[in-house]
């Protein structure tokens, strides 16, 4: 046994030492747990954010926003590969913990240091990939007919995060100040680590794992860069990926700005904010569980995918156009349809992918993702500023502040971001619905590298004759 196998195997044990076993069998309600309560946490901070970002950016707040999120965007892209590499290797769990502490490790600074609150948020980019880890620890403990629920549920959980959590923060702010908010988000930041840590099992079996501890990973596998360039060997897989980069390139940039925007362009106050919040949560959670499973059912995989981008072309063209309040709720109820987008293309990238690999499949179309959390709000902040809507304004009145109605197109990015969508419907079009043995005869084989060349198909007799989606264990 070299050295390093001696170093990686004393550092596995000691985990496993540190880490307690959590409670009970690894399950779907953990993952929801330690997602709703990190999103939660960071929903109560959508007012105070807004604040002290314009207090101390109050030029161009949105243009500095754009580049504090293009930084932590570009470390996460940066970042995923390798994190859902060496948790394929070393567990869920530890990643976990990780992922969730510096991505939670800001909030305590919004109030001691704003500087080094958004210096902090930006350099958290490198573990802010919980979801990636979530997605693979939900493929472990799932079967391939389960796993598109199981998604929609994780997705779901996010939007009920959101639901009363940005309303609560609100009231707090103005009831008692931003200080008991951010002590609020801190201390259930705290409860999501100590859930990990004590409750949270893991869900990576040890035969799921590499046969050596000591086998190193390859560069390949860490590098963003290489793993872009391998899924151009797979059509699929390249489809797929292009798919998710049009789509939540205009959905991030919204996210970004969409709040301040009905309360300066179209008029809400606060209290419609927040409740508009808390319906759309609730509509996306009702899509993401009843209406998502309905659909894989009976119209299957692709074709729910493809609703969903139809869905999100409607609604980001209605804000883009619609000048009226009720304009934007209706805009709304399409924006919770659209979310039944992002857990159909996790289950058919899950459904193709080796189980010792959903980790890295998970990590990389996460890291995409992560691309677009930093490119967006910059595109955005960049568009508004271009058609001079600016977005600096944070004290509106809690009735309402007066329309600006001056512009023939209220929101020009959120047009460019139904376009964007568009080009994304069109390439998911050409994703196969069917990526099982034999219905891809352009996918390249697997290949014999390491500790990750051996399969884990449950059927023996048809392992040979597999090709599954993102095989290759540098992917």
């Amino acid at each position: 046994m070299t050295k390093y196998e001696r170093i990686k195997r004393a550092t596995i044990l000691l985990f496993k030492l540190v880490l307690p076993q959590g409670i009970g069998e690894p399950s779907v309600y953990h993952a929801v747990v330690v997602i709703f309560l990190e999103f939660f946490a960071w929903g109560l901070l959508t007012t105070p954010m807004l604040t002290v970002l314009h207090q101390t950016f109050p030029q161009h707040t949105f243009l500095m926003n754009g580049l504090i999120h293009g930084v932590k965007g570009l470390l996460s892209f940066l970042s995923a590969p390798l994190i859902g590499a060496l948790s394929d290797v070393w567990g869920r769990k530890s990643f976990l913990l990780l992922t969730v502490f510096f991505t939670c490790a800001p909030i305590p600074l919004m109030k001691i240091s704003p500087w080094w609150y958004f210096a902090v948020i930006s350099m958290s980019g490198v573990f802010a990939v919980t979801f990636s880890v979530i997605f693979a620890y939900v493929a472990d403990i799932t079967q391939e007919h389960e796993r598109s629920t199981a998604y929609g549920l994780v997705s779901a959980t996010f939007a009920a995060s959101l639901v009363t959590s940005p309303a609560i923060g609100a009231y707090l702010s103005v009831t008692y100040g931003d200080t008991l908010v951010v002590i609020l988000a801190t201390a259930i930041a705290l409860l999501d680590i100590c859930f990990i840590l004590v409750a949270v099992p893991e869900s990576l079996p040890e035969k799921m794992r590499p046969a050596s501890w000591g086998a190193p990973i390859s560069w390949e596998q860490a590098d963003p860069f290489s793993s872009l360039r391998k899924v151009g060997q797979d059509s699929t897989v390249l489809l797929i990926c292009i798919t998710v980069f049009l789509s939540y390139l205009p959905e991030a940039g919204q996210y970004s700005s969409f709040f301040l925007y009905l309360r300066q362009i179209i008029g809400f106050s606060s209290e419609t904010v927040a409740a508009f919040i808390a319906v759309v949560g609730i509509l996306s959670i009702i899509a993401q569980t009843v209406v998502l499973g309905i659909l894989m059912r009976s119209i299957g995989n692709k074709n729910t995918i493809l609703l969903g981008l139809g869905f999100q072309i409607l609604q980001l063209a209605w804000y883009g156009f619609g000048s009226q309040p009720w304009m934007m709720w209706a805009a709304g109820a399409l924006a919770a349809m659209s979310s039944i987008t992002f857990p159909a293309i996790s289950a058919i990238v899950s459904r193709n992918a080796d189980p010792d690999q959903q980790g890295v499949v998970q990590g990389m179309i996460t890291g995409i993702r992560g691309l677009c959390n930093g490119l967006g709000p910059a595109l955005y902040g960049f568009v508004f500023y271009l058609f001079h809507v600016e977005l600096t304004d944070t004290d509106g009145s809690e009735k309402g502040a007066k329309p600006n109605m001056s512009a023939i197109i209220p929101g020009p990015p959120f047009l460019f971001g139904a376009c964007s969508v568009l080009l994304s419907l069109l390439v998911a079009l050409f994703i196969p619905e069917h990526t099982g043995p034999g219905a891809r005869p352009g996918a390249y084989k697997k290949h014999s590298n390491g500790a990750q060349s051996h399969s884990h198909s449950p059927q023996g007799s048809g392992a040979e004759g597999k090709e599954p989606l993102l095989e290759d264990s540098s992917v």
